[in-house]
């Protein structure tokens, strides 16, 4: 009789057990697709302020908060060097103007030349021309005709090279006026660069405040962007970016929103990987913004993909890693998987609405 009880009471206590093992069943209804992505809050044409020369900070004209409009004056640099640069520069110019100018010394002295090599030739020309008349009437020696020959020939290449320099000197000194005046424009625009200036009407989100601080065309001076109009910036990954289309919507939560959410659509794929994360940069734009934001901002996105009707859907917990799914008494089956979520798997083959799944050990 004590056997017998001892008997019911096992079963009773394994009848218990698997009564208290979690199970459940298939449920039919929508599923959404979304791939997730980390994203920053950046501002309408958020730019990081650079100089394009290194110097020394010598004057602060904004600081975080402030509006500014296109080409205001934002920092100024140390240039006592561009400024000698560009004098050297312009008295360099005013002196080949001057050498290239008609009535200069040495396109003078270059025409004098020209001019007395021309009357010698000019002399000459007819002296042998003279003495070859006689010559040809069987006046005069040989070495007459022969002296007046050289010496026609002698003024003729002289001439022609008077003639042949000053060309060359009006062309080297309208080389030297262009190159001066090229210079002068350089120096006077590298003055320029030590005037740093917004390059947009927007807002001042941040800025250096260390005057006469040392600083590289590395040195972030400052980030300006447009106040009020804001986007998300992503990254996603390689195996993922070919499911992700113009326009497709995006759910968003922020850490500084605690338990709310907010709407959006995909604004601008980049064409390109980055080769060092293996990631493409995806924009999003925000249909319903929360009231405040600023750059920099943390935020997570998942991108809906499609949205799967009347999908079967189990909880993931109750798949293993196999792809299996338990039945009463522990019978594994083998099933089909479609569609996922953070929650739910869809179930597309190897099982029914009314049967029970166990989850696994």
């Amino acid at each position: 009789m004590k056997v017998t009880n001892y008997f019911i009471a096992l079963i009773f206590f394994i009848s218990a057990c698997s009564a208290k093992k979690d199970h459940t069943n298939a449920v039919v209804k929508d599923i959404t697709v979304s791939l997730y992505a980390s994203a920053n809050v950046k501002a309408n044409n958020q730019y990081t302020v650079l100089s394009t020369v290194p110097g020394i900070i010598k004057k602060i004209n904004i600081e975080p908060g402030d509006m500014v409009k296109t080409g205001d004056l934002l920092f100024v640099l140390e240039n006592r060097e561009a400024v000698l640069n560009a004098d050297n520069a312009r008295q360099t110019l005013n002196f080949t103007k001057a050498n290239s100018q008609s009535d200069s010394e040495r396109l003078q002295e270059a025409k004098y030349q020209v001019q007395a090599a021309k009357e010698k030739y000019q002399l000459d020309s007819s002296f042998y021309y003279r003495q070859k008349n006689l010559w040809e009437q069987n006046i005069g020696t040989l070495l007459d005709f022969d002296q007046r020959h050289l010496a026609f020939t002698t003024s003729k290449i002289n001439y022609d090279a008077a003639a042949k320099s000053l060309a060359q000197l009006k062309k080297q000194l309208m080389n030297d006026l262009a190159l001066s005046e090229i210079n002068y424009n350089i120096s006077k625009k590298r003055q320029t660069d030590y005037l740093i200036k917004s390059e947009i009407d927007g807002k001042v989100f941040d800025a250096i405040q260390n005057k006469g601080e040392l600083i590289t065309t590395q040195t972030a001076l400052g980030i300006l962007g447009k106040p009020n109009q804001f986007y998300l910036e992503m990254d996603v990954d390689e195996k993922d970016i070919t499911k992700v289309k113009q326009d497709q919507q995006v759910e968003i939560t922020m850490d500084s929103y605690k338990g709310q959410s907010f709407r959006g659509r995909v604004s601008k794929i980049y064409p390109i990987m980055d080769e060092r994360s293996r990631t493409f940069k995806v924009e999003a734009v925000f249909l319903n913004p929360p009231g405040k934001l600023y750059p920099n901002l943390t935020a997570e996105v998942n991108i809906v993909v499609s949205v799967k009707k009347n999908a079967v859907l189990i909880p993931r917990a109750y798949l293993d890693r196999d792809n299996c799914i338990w039945l009463k008494n522990g019978v594994k089956r083998k099933v089909t998987i479609g569609a996922q979520d953070e929650s739910n798997v869809e179930i597309l083959k190897g099982l029914g609405i009314q049967e029970t799944i166990y989850k696994p050990e």
